[in-house]
């Protein structure tokens, strides 16, 4: 059991990431692809991606799709708790971002990461090259990450977002109607429990962790299943740590999450009317109403009736800042478009 231990002030300065990261998603997806028993709710992306990588995902000495995959998935336990990797490619949305952090990130919290990690499957001598410092090491292994998100992540990563961005919109309207406090007793209960002022997260060993007034960011990911994760920045110990959560909870949704329906095919759109359904696609990353009115090639006044029927239906959510309007997918307006083959 982890134990988070929270003041006043910690819970002041609790936030919301939009995402862990491009990287750090590419890493829970190779644990997906190579644990034993993966979830139910993953089953489906990873019969799809076995079957464009032909092989049963382990990695191997041979050529073939797998080949620049390697250095990745020999640094990847496939059981999770293993390679922080938003420590080593940072937390931005774009995977060039990470692939230029991993790069320029100082040797010192490359070793610190991997000295510690059973890495088996991982070959000696580049493992070795890789914590001394080596730069052609380092250039593979970023290579590496970047063939792994292309393969295993980008071809999702728009849906991802868009997920994402409802997930952390339903955070903020349960801060909004209950507090912060309420907002940690809905987390993810099967895994993370509040009993103020500790937070109990579920963990394979136990721990205990004060915040003592750095606060807590909480980042919910797509591919992290049936567990939580605590990430800490090593080289800045006044930074608040992340708790990573499970983005995708129901096994049925996550298995229905991946269902690239039949092209040619559009339920949605027989449901909502063709404009609509493209409304409801074009909110998923989050948009403006003069963004959606490009989008959908009309005037901003019909946009924002479109908008407008969609938030009645609760299937969006309107705010403002600044001085504009910004529309985000509600968690019902996410399911609908995933199980009607949007996105």
């Amino acid at each position: 059991m982890l134990r988070i231990h929270f003041t006043a002030d910690d819970l002041a300065r609790t936030r919301v990431s939009g995402t862990v990261g491009a990287a750090a998603e590419t890493g829970h997806a190779l644990d997906q692809l190579l644990c034993r028993d993966v979830p139910v709710g993953f089953r489906p992306w990873r019969r799809e991606l076995l079957g464009r990588l032909g092989t049963a995902g382990r990695p191997g000495r041979g050529g073939g799709p797998r080949e620049p995959l390697r250095p990745m998935m020999s640094l990847v336990p496939g059981s999770g708790g293993g390679l922080d990797l938003r420590a080593l490619a940072g937390s931005a949305p774009a995977i060039e971002a990470g692939v230029e952090h991993l790069l320029s990130v100082p040797d010192t919290v490359v070793r610190l990461e991997l000295e510690h990690l059973p890495l088996p499957r991982a070959e000696p001598g580049w493992l070795r090259a890789l914590t001394d410092g080596d730069q052609e090491a380092r250039r593979q292994l970023a290579g590496s990450l970047d063939a792994c998100y292309r393969t295993l992540v980008e071809p999702h990563w728009h849906r991802i977002r868009g997920h994402l961005d409802a997930v952390r919109a339903d955070y903020a309207r349960t801060v909004l109607d209950g507090g912060v406090e309420r907002l940690l007793e809905t987390l993810c209960p099967a895994l993370v429990r509040w009993r103020s002022p500790v937070l109990e997260v579920r963990f394979p060993r136990d721990a205990e962790i004060r915040l003592n007034g750095r606060g807590l960011v909480l980042a919910p990911s797509v591919f992290l299943a049936g567990r939580a994760e605590l990430l800490t920045d090593l080289r800045d110990e006044a930074a608040p740590p992340v708790l990573g959560v499970p983005a995708l909870r129901d096994p049925l949704v996550a298995a229905a999450f991946w269902d690239d329906r039949e092209p040619g095919r559009n339920p949605l759109g027989a449901l909502l009317g063709r404009t609509r359904a493209a409304a409801l696609d074009a909110v998923a990353g989050g948009c403006s109403t003069g963004e959606l009115a490009r989008r959908l090639g009309v005037s901003p006044a019909a946009a924002s009736q479109h908008a407008g029927v969609l938030r009645e239906a609760n299937l969006i959510t309107t705010r403002r800042r600044g001085g504009a309007v910004l529309h985000s997918l509600t968690p019902l307006g996410a399911d609908l478009l995933d199980l009607g083959g949007g996105r």
